[in-house]
C-alpha cells in the first residue's frame, strides 16, 4: 500500500499564532475523524479555523484521483505561523493616538492516507471454479 499526501494552507486567520497553535497541538498526529470530534467540542475561537484547514486538506486528499481509505487518513503535519500584521491606532486622551497591531495567523495542514487495496482477479477464479464443480 502506498501512502499519499495532501495539504491545505489557510492564510490571514484572525487569531494570534500563539492561541491558534495551542488548538493545533490538540490534534497533532491524530486521525482526521478523531481531530474533527475534538475540535467541534473545543471552546476556542481558533478551533473553527483549524477545523476548516483539516477538512480542506482531507477533501484535497480524497479528491486527488487516487482511491484512499478514509479510515487511514491522519494528520501528518500541522503548523501555525505568524501572518501579516496590520497597524492601527486607537484614540487616547489629550488628542493622542496609540498604535497597536492586528495580528493574523497562517495555518498549514498536511494529511496522509493509505491507498485502498485492489481486489485481485486471481482470488475470484478459485471461487468460481468451486461453484462450477458443486453444480
Amino acid at each position: 500500500m502506498n501512502t499519499h499526501f495532501a495539504h491545505a494552507y489557510i492564510k490571514g486567520v484572525d487569531s494570534q499564532p500563539r492561541k491558534a497553535s495551542i488548538v493545533a497541538s490538540l490534534v497533532r498526529d491524530r486521525y482526521v475523524a478523531d481531530a474533527v470530534v475534538i475540535l467541534e467540542h473545543t471552546p476556542r475561537r481558533a478551533a473553527r479555523a483549524v477545523l476548516k484547514a483539516i477538512e480542506s486538506a482531507n477533501a484535497n486528499l480524497l479528491n486527488s484521483g487516487v482511491s484512499i481509505d478514509p479510515k487511514t487518513i491522519r494528520i501528518a503535519r500541522i503548523s501555525v505561523t505568524a501572518g501579516t500584521r496590520i497597524r492601527r491606532y486607537v484614540p487616547a486622551s489629550r488628542g493622542r493616538a496609540l498604535p497597536f497591531e492586528k495580528i493574523s495567523s497562517n495555518i498549514f495542514v498536511e494529511v496522509a492516507g493509505e491507498e485502498k487495496e485492489k481486489k485481485a482477479a486471481k482470488a475470484e477464479e478459485p471461487k468460481e471454479a468451486a461453484k462450477k464443480e458443486n453444480k
